[in-house]
């Protein structure tokens, strides 16, 4: 894959640093002559010294075959307009920019940006988590943090032991994805029984969360 990155500070530098050790093909644009050495020289690639925001400082790469352009530059606005240059002039087929400032993510996800992402965003959503669903492991996050994939190991003393899933009244927004019990695997049916000590991994919306946890670690 062919990624071109707009922004040569730390974030940028680790970024393409990253993608290199994953065989991608990347250049850089950084608009800092020191921060555009030190990334031609420590990575050895393609770095333009110049303005991300400029289209003729864009057109003096090469943007045949590229798969994605990144904005990781330290100034939203900056972000913006390198992005939607890439997006409309270039026909760049994935864009991507970074949010400094998390109140400008709304504005910049009604613009023409594929995805838009906030390091603050992402930290404030995974203490939110942990926060939530102490009691559970989180296995993952979906849809940029409104939804969840949980996993519970029922107590010894579960008040949901004995129960048939088909009689356990789940929140909203939730579903049972999978009963793990001893070294067995069972996908769920209504009529499958729960017993203590199973690990359950459930679906949940962001609105159901505290509810799934309130009722899988109910004890009797």
């Amino acid at each position: 894959m062919k990624v071109i990155i707009a922004g040569g500070g730390r974030l940028g530098y680790s970024l393409a640093r990253n993608l290199i050790d994953r065989r991608y093909d990347v250049s850089v644009i950084e608009i800092s002559k020191q921060a555009s050495e030190k990334v031609a020289n420590e990575l050895q690639i393609e770095v333009v010294c110049g303005d991300a925001t400029n289209i003729e400082t864009l057109n003096s790469l090469d943007f045949n075959n590229v798969d994605c352009f990144i904005a990781v530059t330290g100034r939203d606005q900056d972000n913006i307009v390198a992005s939607q240059l890439a997006k409309n002039e270039l026909k760049i087929p994935k864009v991507i920019a970074r949010a400094n400032n998390p109140r400008n993510l709304e504005a910049m996800r009604k613009l023409d940006i594929d995805i838009v992402v906030s390091s603050t965003e992402i930290i404030t959503k995974m203490i939110e988590q942990e926060v939530v669903n102490a009691g559970a492991q989180l296995l993952a996050t979906l849809n940029k943090g409104k939804a969840a994939i949980l996993s519970f190991t029922l107590p010894e003393n579960s008040a949901l032991d004995g129960y048939a899933i088909k009689d356990i009244k789940m929140p909203a927004s939730s579903l049972i994805v999978s009963v793990v019990r001893g070294e067995q695997l069972y996908i769920p049916r209504g009529d499958t029984v729960i017993h203590s000590k199973d690990e359950i991994v459930i679906f949940c919306g962001d609105d159901s969360q505290k509810s799934v946890k309130k009722l899988w670690t109910a004890i009797k």
